[in-house]
């Protein structure tokens, strides 16, 4: 597959239509696959809970728009806050596992890239922060 603009559009325009406000493009060879490859096209307003991931660190590359990367304590306390922006300072960046975060997206348009260890997991009992 080649991820083209006229990919990153029709996923943006996926997302615009969605109450989530955001949606992903599977890029693992077929649902056999072990890894977790995917892009993720994201509206300003779209709701993600404070979460981690216990198993797995997760790789975030932005290949358009713009994001805040935020990272928590296991208090709940903003500990950095990372700006993704295609062409600017920081561009991607790796989440160990288990670190708290969220994300903020700050432009319309925005898709990122995710990459985690392994097969896909959803989040479990104590992986969003509050529940």
């Amino acid at each position: 597959m080649i991820i083209d603009q006229s990919i990153l559009d029709s996923l943006t325009a996926q997302a615009q239509a969605s109450p989530r406000l955001r949606m992903n493009l599977d890029l693992r060879n077929s649902p056999a696959d072990g890894s977790q490859r995917m892009l993720n096209a994201m509206e300003p307003g779209t709701p993600l809970p404070i979460h981690r991931h216990r198993k797995s660190s997760e790789t975030v590359v932005c290949l358009r728009g713009h994001l805040r990367e935020i990272f928590y304590n296991d208090a709940g306390e903003v500990t950095e806050v990372i700006d993704l922006v295609p062409g600017g300072p920081c561009v991607g960046l790796n989440i160990p596992k288990g670190q708290w975060h969220t994300v903020e997206v700050l432009e319309s348009g925005t898709v990122i890239m995710e990459v985690k260890d392994g097969a896909y997991e959803p989040l479990g009992e104590g992986d969003v922060m509050g529940e």
